[in-house]
């Protein structure tokens, strides 16, 4: 697989972006930690010419204000993911085998089943990792983003292993 033939990568935030940990104060606000790496790997994949977004069915500002900050569609707060993503897909004309998802969790993998391609961080759920192509070497959170950035710098994906 080439790297022209991937359109849209789409991230869940929790587990990939983050390290799935939230930390709620005594008032119930809640913050998470983002890798800077893979901030700079979105704006180096913008320059591939692959478009991002992020989907996520946490509803918390926190996934709008870091998609705001990479300046990359976010769709967030759905219980669906999956209609979700084929809403977006249909309204962009991008098919769906030209879609690469990366999830970590097991309500990813309806949405990802649907992807052409499917990648996970290296902490994912063992049913997510059975259905990927893409095991990056991180762990969510810890740089999965730059991680895949590095494979798709490399002109062809060609260590994607096939799935029936």
């Amino acid at each position: 697989m080439r790297i022209s033939d991937i359109k849209l990568l789409v991230y869940d935030c929790d587990g990939v972006l983050t390290d799935n940990r939230v930390l709620v104060d005594e008032n119930g606000f809640e913050s998470v930690f983002f890798h800077r790496g893979d901030g700079m790997a979105v704006k180096l994949i913008k320059k591939l010419g692959i478009q991002q977004i992020i989907l996520s069915t946490e509803l918390n500002s926190v996934v709008r204000v870091r998609a705001e900050k990479l300046n990359i569609p976010v769709i967030h707060g759905v219980e669906n993911k999956k209609k979700h993503l084929i809403s977006y897909c249909q309204e962009n004309y991008i098919s769906n085998a030209k879609v690469m998802y990366i999830g970590n969790d097991l309500n990813d993998i309806d949405v990802m089943q649907w992807c052409g391609i499917r990648g996970c961080p290296l902490d994912a759920e063992i049913e997510v990792k059975n259905i990927c192509q893409w095991v990056s070497k991180k762990k969510g959170g810890y740089g999965v983003i730059r991680d895949l950035y590095r494979k798709l710098q490399k002109e062809t994906l060609y260590e994607f292993k096939n799935l029936k």
